[in-house]
């Protein structure tokens, strides 16, 4: 009989087990691949962004997904503390942009094995290669579990923390929806979220932008009445299949659920990007006639080269029919207002998102509405104890995600740790 069986090694399954056996506990950790902290281990590149050092307003901003329901796990545990906790185990961490805090070894690989040893440090009992079959309930309670091997393992906690269906080669598959389910909780819809965007527009298919990237640029997800859903500044790439980067990936959960609007099949969601979020349509308007009437025997593409990305000039140029060996003298304003209004607003049709195994993170999960905030307890049944991607909660990459699985695995693992048996 243990005190708490956490199920699934990934971040918030190790902080759970460390909360949990800190508070002296019996605790097993199971997990049904052959390794802990695979998720952990490819996260932030490779160098493991382990948390945001922002305000945590801005923190919980910056989780879309039930981000107020963070309020609490962060009183318990919220990021300074995450970033104490491994100093405290000897990892150096350093600040990059926007917040974001890295190992200064710039490995994933330090981070998973020093939570590892500290697991062990603790006395935790680890169990690979071991897929549990059930999660084991009375009316009340839960009773422990049932591995697919037949073992019978008893426990007065159980901690689910077995991650949602994004990124199934690291074993997150969805294991622990079906036992939520049978303890009485209810999952709401599961939808890949931080997931390239696709398209069926002609310059997509035919690949002329593919490749291209665009910097401190702002895209935007519009409603099928035109009016703007969502906007995010900053990076992204045009591909073979449609666009990605960072501002992509926070915009397809917006772009997902506009699709699920939409009455009109085959569905699609209009996108729009403004290459030139600083100015204003008549200012770049202004910029363009300057050069243009500076140089009135150049080619107007010579002249403008340099305003936007080669590639992009030379699109956007075709786009409005300017022919770019014209000159300069040749070009009235009528064109040049045309492209400072495609320059601010380049329009295209998104028809979906690539599925949520190629996503980083999955949208929906365990309703936290089911869950006690300040502990993680399930309100269906006592005892059993949720953490992680596998709940309705998820955030923008950047730190986001690993701080809420870190901070809801740590007040799952203290609670169910602190526990009068």
């Amino acid at each position: 009989m243990y005190d708490v069986i956490v199920i699934g090694g990934g971040p918030s399954g190790l902080m759970a087990s460390i909360a949990a056996a800190s508070q002296g506990a019996a605790v097993l950790l199971i997990d049904k691949g052959d390794q802990l902290g695979r998720k952990l281990g490819i996260s932030g590149g490779g160098r493991c962004n382990v948390t945001n050092r922002m305000a945590l307003d801005d923190l919980i901003a910056h989780i879309p997904g039930n981000g107020r329901f963070m309020h609490s796990p962060f009183s318990v545990f919220n990021n300074e503390d995450i970033i104490q906790f491994f100093e405290n185990l000897g990892i150096r961490l350093k600040e990059e942009d926007r917040g974001r805090m890295f190992p200064v070894s710039d490995k994933a690989s330090t981070v998973v094995r020093t939570l590892i040893d500290r697991v062990k440090d603790l006395g935790v009992k680890i169990k690979t290669h071991s897929p549990v079959k059930e999660v084991r309930y009375d009316e009340e309670k839960v009773l422990g579990v049932t591995l697919e091997n037949g073992e019978v393992i008893d426990a007065h906690a159980v901690i689910i923390a077995t991650g949602g269906k994004s990124v199934p080669h690291t074993g997150s598959t969805g294991d622990g929806y079906p036992w939520a389910t049978k303890a009485g909780h209810t999952i709401t819809d599961l939808y890949p979220t931080e997931v390239p965007i696709t398209s069926n527009e002609p310059f997509i298919k035919n690949k002329e932008l593919q490749g291209l990237s665009l910097r401190d640029v702002e895209l935007s997800v519009l409603n099928a009445k035109g009016k703007v859903i969502k906007t995010h500044e900053g990076d992204m790439i045009f591909t073979h299949f449609g666009i990605s980067g960072p501002i992509v990936l926070r915009c397809s959960q917006y772009v997902v659920k506009e699709l699920k609007k939409q009455k009109k099949q085959p569905a699609t969601v209009v996108m729009s990007i403004d290459l030139n979020p600083g100015k204003s349509g008549e200012e770049i308007f202004q910029e363009l006639r300057k050069l243009v009437n500076k140089e009135p025997k150049k080619a107007v593409k010579n002249v403008l080269k340099g305003y936007l990305p080669d590639r992009m000039l030379t699109f956007l140029l075709e786009k409005i029919e300017i022919d770019l060996a014209t000159s300069c003298a040749n070009i009235g304003n009528d064109p040049l207002r045309s492209l400072s209004q495609l320059i601010k607003e380049f329009r295209f049709e998104a028809n979906g998102t690539l599925p949520i195994e190629k996503a980083f993170v999955t949208g929906g999960g365990v309703s936290v509405k089911e869950i006690h905030p300040k502990t993680m307890e399930s309100k269906c049944k006592n005892g059993l104890y949720f953490c992680g991607e596998v709940l309705d909660i998820h955030g923008y990459t950047g730190g986001y995600n690993i701080t809420a699985a870190f901070s809801t695995g740590y007040t799952a693992g203290f609670s169910a740790g602190s526990r009068k048996m």
